[in-house]
């Protein structure tokens, strides 16, 4: 074990000597390493001994008492600065500093490299690497032993605990609680300060933007103050991440005693079982939810017919097969997913992203007096929305608000996504699901189609162009559009007017000219100018009901024929 008091003692590198924070006299050196950056405190490690020529900090004292300040609360073994080359003398307020944390200020005589000074030290060091790392094989093997034993994270999270003698979090990757492990007699409960819900955000979003993006890459931990009812509590944060995606974090609360080095090894130790434990549980998670999803799928696509060997299936997958049911489908189009090169990754954030909003839809169906089944198949979310006799019944208007605000909650929490609702109608057995699942996604294709957006539709907003389109040959549809409105379109085209436009705004205001008027932007006299002219056109006054019927409908095949 090399010490501080052990490098004076060095021959080779003589006429090193110490400065101040002679307390830390006896701290132990790992390794060496120089420092000449002023971001890199979040790679430095515990024990670690710092060479600098003093560059960065010869100008600026707050960065010059940052420096030692950050140093002793890493626990690193001190800082040696090359003499003569921006220093004459080590400032005054660096020396008591030095002297306040109890951090080792050396002094090294200009002759010395500093790569000289780190071969010989490392040197000098290895041996004290062969303990280290037989004791932290020993304790992987055990951590491991945890893993495959199917500890969990429970207890993984407890052994980790244990042995560094400081409360743990274990987070997502989007900050929210998986589990936590409190130790007996800490000074601040990690309960007076946070949120302990399991799969809720547990710090602020003002702390967690502190730590670095790049953090996976760093495959370190980083020290972070947590601020809370007027005190500093110092974490360590380190990410569970496998080729450097993130899977969760460990967050050490640093409120027992200071970390060694051995407890940063155990930390990194950890990161990597909860990595495969999370994998783990994830992949168990899928072969689940794919028995559930086979399930929904012969029962959407049609499959399954007979109500009794239906029934002992939705017993399984708590379903009630006496329920009328209809389907709701929320179509995923996220904007980060596709830029992702890697197949696997890209799966994954589609994966959370759709798990997301069936907890989004969940939350928000909670008030509503239906019985809500949702799960998602890829990029769509599955909503079956169900009702027996003793439940008012649920109107078109009612099942479109409550997608209308389900659309707006997915928005408003899912950033830089586009999402598209279809809404089938509601069939008396459950055997009949199949259709309501296939009028849902009708109704998103026809609105992409007239609309081309993302919103919410019902099947019936769209029923007629359904029809036309899947029961009539295009050439029989434009000739029957001719036949009706093909005198007033022709008109259009020859004289530029827009009597055809005219025409849709008074039949979708029910024949009410003053709001189609309006909806125009238009004078009513002109709007009524407009209707007498395309009267005198098709030779009709626009009162007989078939006619009406007629003239509605070639509106509908024109708007048809457009799109097509």
């Amino acid at each position: 074990m090399l010490t501080i008091k052990d490098l004076l003692q060095i021959k080779s590198i003589d006429g090193m000597h110490i400065i101040a924070g002679e307390q830390g006299i006896n701290n132990v050196v790992s390794i060496v390493n120089i420092m000449e950056n002023p971001d890199a405190f979040d790679w430095l490690t515990p024990n670690e001994l710092l060479l600098s020529t003093g560059y960065i900090f010869k100008d600026n004292e707050e960065l010059q008492n940052r420096i030692i300040k950050e140093l002793a609360e890493i626990n690193c073994s001190g800082l040696c600065i090359k003499m003569h080359r921006y220093f004459d003398e080590i400032p005054q307020n660096m020396i008591d500093l030095a002297n306040q944390y109890g951090l080792p200020l050396l002094a090294l005589p200009f002759e010395y490299t500093l790569s000289k000074v780190i071969a010989i030290i490392n040197e000098k060091a290895s041996g004290r690497y062969d303990l280290l790392n037989r004791k932290s094989l020993d304790m992987h093997n055990s951590l491991f032993r945890i893993a495959l034993e199917g500890g969990g994270i429970d207890r993984i999270s407890a052994e980790l605990s244990d042995n560094i003698n400081n409360p743990i979090l274990f987070l997502d990757r989007d900050w929210n609680l998986l589990h936590y492990t409190e130790v007996k007699d800490n000074p601040i409960p990690l309960a007076s300060c946070l949120h302990l819900v399991r799969n809720r955000p547990v710090f602020t979003k003002e702390f967690t933007d502190t730590i670095p993006r790049n953090i996976s890459q760093i495959k370190k931990s980083v020290k972070r103050i947590y601020h809370s009812k007027g005190r500093e509590i110092k974490c360590r944060i380190l990410p569970v991440a496998v080729a450097n995606y993130i899977y969760g974090y460990i967050i050490v609360w640093q409120t027992m005693r200071e970390l060694t080095e051995f407890d940063y090894i155990l930390l990194e130790q950890s990161s990597t079982i909860l990595a495969l434990e999370r994998i783990r549980t994830r992949e168990l998670e899928e072969v689940k939810l794919t028995i559930r999803q086979d399930f929904f799928d012969d029962l959407l696509t049609g499959k399954l017919t007979s109500i009794d060997s239906i029934q002992p299936l939705c017993d399984l997958h708590g379903i009630n097969a006496n329920y009328m049911y209809y389907c709701m489908v929320i179509t995923i189009e996220p904007d980060v997913v596709g830029s992702l090169e890697d197949m696997v990754v890209r799966k994954y954030e589609q994966d959370l992203i759709a798990k997301k909003c069936v907890d989004l839809v969940y939350e928000h169906a909670s008030s509503a007096n239906w019985v809500i089944m949702c799960f998602y198949r890829n990029n769509r979310v599955i909503v079956l929305v169900g009702q027996n006799e003793y439940r008012p019944t649920i109107t078109i208007s009612e099942a479109k608000q409550f997608a209308d605000e389900l659309y707006e909650t997915l928005l408003a929490k899912v950033k830089k996504t586009t999402f598209s609702v279809g809404i089938g109608r509601q069939y008396k057995t459950i055997t009949s699901l199949h259709k309501s699942f296939s009028e849902a996604h009708e109704a998103i294709r026809l609105m992409h189609k007239f609309d081309g957006k993302g919103a919410v539709s019902h099947f019936e907003d769209y029923s007629i162009y359904h029809f036309l389109e899947s029961n009539i040959k295009a050439s029989e549809l434009e000739d029957f559009f001719l036949k009706r409105l093909g005198k007033v379109h022709e008109h259009d085209l020859g004289f530029g007017t827009s009597f055809m436009t005219t025409l849709e705004s008074y039949f979708s205001h029910n024949q009410n000219v003053s709001e189609a008027a309006k909806a125009l932007f238009i004078h009513r006299n002109t709007f009524i100018y407009r209707i007498d002219k395309i009267k005198e056109i098709l030779d009709t006054d626009l009162k007989h009901s078939e006619e009406l019927l007629q003239i509605q409908l070639a509106l509908k095949i024109y708007k048809l024929l457009q799109k097509e």
